[in-house]
């Protein structure tokens, strides 16, 4: 059933493509500086002779405070608006980057990893907000393509730290700061931008009025999403955290070639986020979460069994079919609650990152005490929570 048309969505004019663009490129530079830490992890193993369980608690430190802090900054972003939050929260991250590339004792990577999260923390409510902002409408697009700037930046992070760090020593890391002042500059002409739009977000809010579903169905609704975000992430966070040990420790490939096979995984992932959004917009949300994460399952209790070969290519088919599933997930829920984007988007971005670090951290244990390949057996059986995307409304009738 297509939309009325007083309802469709409309194409973005060009000048607020351009903040769609701008939004999606910061996140690019954003989760790029991110996925360089998980990147050195075999230098800063080596170098400070770290335990898996050391490993997982600096991703665990990392997700914290990119997770805690963001529904707050969110909720209270929905009553009072902070534009320019976004330039200064990524000062936070340019700190991060200076103590990680100078930093002499596992507490101070803690340290490091922590003000990189707090970067996060303050970027991703109040960008989505933007993109939302931006959307004409047209939502599943606009947060896709501001996820895939992340996905983007997550796939180049392992290149990055190849090509600059990795067998160069940890001081090489301070490249990363003209990365941080880049984005600090974007994101000041985009803050210039959205401080001029704020009349118009009460406006979009009143026409965009939700599904008007009971307080109760919202809440379940909710919770249901929340275990989908659940299953898909403390999966993706072992092959995120731990794919490159797996393949070293399975296959004797090279840190190099471990970091290319991660390139192709987060690439993959990347690709999927784009095509989600769109798709959602045209087929319903509810769907492409249904296909999504329950159809990655088979793929996923494959993986740990196969050959090299056979790993690379199921890693790939299971980045494109679970990563469609993010960008749908955010927009069902600020379909759920209008009036809350900024404190939904902090929400699942934030329970995206919690979750991820406690995952990472759970991984390590396993993996130093009965092996890394372990961790991909138990793994393995996540995605098979996807089947409770049954129970999710309708909010886009007709699509749903």
């Amino acid at each position: 059933m297509s939309l009325p048309s007083s309802a469709a969505p409309v194409a973005p004019p060009a000048a607020v493509m351009q903040i769609l663009f701008s939004v999606a490129f910061v996140h690019l530079l954003n989760d790029c500086v991110q996925a360089v830490l998980p990147a050195i992890y075999p230098l800063l193993k080596h170098e400070f002779a770290l335990s898996f369980t050391q490993i997982g608690l600096i991703t665990l430190t990392f997700q914290c405070t990119a997770s805690l802090l963001q529904p707050w900054i969110g909720l209270y972003t929905d009553k009072r608006p902070i534009p320019f939050l976004l330039p200064v929260g990524m000062c936070a991250t340019l700190g991060g980057v200076a103590l990680l590339s100078v930093a002499g004792s596992f507490p101070m990577l803690l340290l490091a990893a922590g003000l990189i999260g707090l970067g996060s923390s303050t970027f991703h409510p109040e960008a989505s907000r933007v993109a939302r902002l931006a959307s004409g409408g047209r939502f599943g697009f606009a947060q896709s393509l501001f996820q895939v700037g992340g996905n983007l930046g997550s796939a180049f992070g392992p290149l990055l730290a190849a090509a600059i760090i990795v067998g160069s020593g940890q001081g090489r890391i301070a490249w990363l700061m003209l990365l941080v002042v880049l984005a600090v500059i974007v994101l000041f002409q985009v803050s210039r931008w959205y401080a001029g739009h704020l009349a118009s977000v009460t406006k979009k809010v009143a026409v965009h009025a939700g599904p008007g579903l009971p307080r109760g169905r919202v809440i379940w609704a909710l919770t249901v999403l929340a275990l989908l975000v659940f299953s898909k992430y403390i999966y993706m966070s072992s092959l995120s955290s731990y794919y490159t040990f797996f393949l070293i420790e399975k296959f004797h490939v090279s840190v190099e070639a471990a970091q290319g096979y991660l390139f192709l995984f987060l690439a993959a992932v990347a690709a999927g986020t784009f095509a989600g959004g769109p798709i959602g917009d045209r087929i319903g949300r509810k769907r492409v979460i249904w296909f999504s994460i329950l159809g990655a399952a088979p793929f996923a209790l494959m993986l740990p069994y196969a050959n090299l070969f056979w790993t690379a290519v199921l890693s790939v088919v299971i980045g494109l079919v679970m990563s469609s599933a993010f960008s749908a997930i955010v927009v069902f829920a600020q379909e759920l609650v209008p009036n809350k984007v900024g404190m939904i988007a902090g929400l699942f971005f934030g329970l995206m990152f919690g979750i991820s670090g406690i995952g990472a951290a759970a991984m390590g244990a396993i993996a130093d005490s009965t092996g890394i390949e372990t961790v991909y057996r138990i793994a393995s059986f996540l995605p098979l929570f996807g089947i409770l995307a049954v129970l999710l409304p309708r909010v886009d009738a007709g699509r749903s």
